[in-house]
């Protein structure tokens, strides 16, 4: 029987979540599986794998074929490495103890760059909130300007009125004097 390591979609349309199953090659996508060795959700920001790290090398290792999306998967949770690795401790290249060291090794440093790319996303995330924060500074600065010559403006206008006011009032007066003499 061809066994395939394959993807299981669920959920629901524009959302999908899959499962990670180990099934007969002949058997319907969303059908009948072996078993299931994990999940994978592409909706999270990175993407979230649930696997079953020893389960998966077992089934590579009797011959199940993973599809290009499952062995992408699988190589990016380091089961193929270890897998490769295994083989050449059969070969007697190297130990055992080697093997899990070089694959530890590999782990630090794929989370050191998984982290670092995280921090960058931080950083420009952080970057465009200071952007925006500094241009609504400006935005609110030239409105407050706008809003401080119009208030200068009517303060104009009202000090014009005023005197123009004082000017009528004093001529007022000023007439019915000459008018009396």
């Amino acid at each position: 029987m061809a066994t395939k390591i394959r993807l299981q979609r669920h959920g629901r349309k524009g959302y999908a979540f899959y499962q990670i199953v180990v099934a007969d090659s002949r058997a319907p996508r969303d059908g009948r599986f072996i078993e299931r060795i994990g999940s994978y959700n592409p909706n999270t920001n990175p993407a979230t794998v649930d696997l079953k790290f020893d389960r998966a090398l077992y089934w590579l290792q009797v011959g199940a074929q993973p599809t290009d999306t499952a062995r992408n998967i699988l190589s990016r949770e380091g089961v193929c490495l270890m897998k490769h690795l295994l083989e050449g401790v059969k070969k007697g290249a190297f130990d055992e103890a080697t093997a899990q060291a070089k694959l530890q090794a590999w782990k630090e440093q794929k989370q050191a760059s998984l982290d670092a790319i995280k921090n960058k996303d931080a950083e420009a995330v952080k970057a465009a909130k200071a952007a925006r924060l500094e241009a609504e500074k400006e935005v609110n600065k030239v409105k407050a300007e706008a809003l401080a010559q119009k208030k200068a403006e009517k303060a104009a206008a009202e000090a014009a009125k005023q005197a123009e006011a004082a000017a009528e009032t004093a001529a007022e007066e000023a007439a019915p004097a000459e008018s009396a003499e």
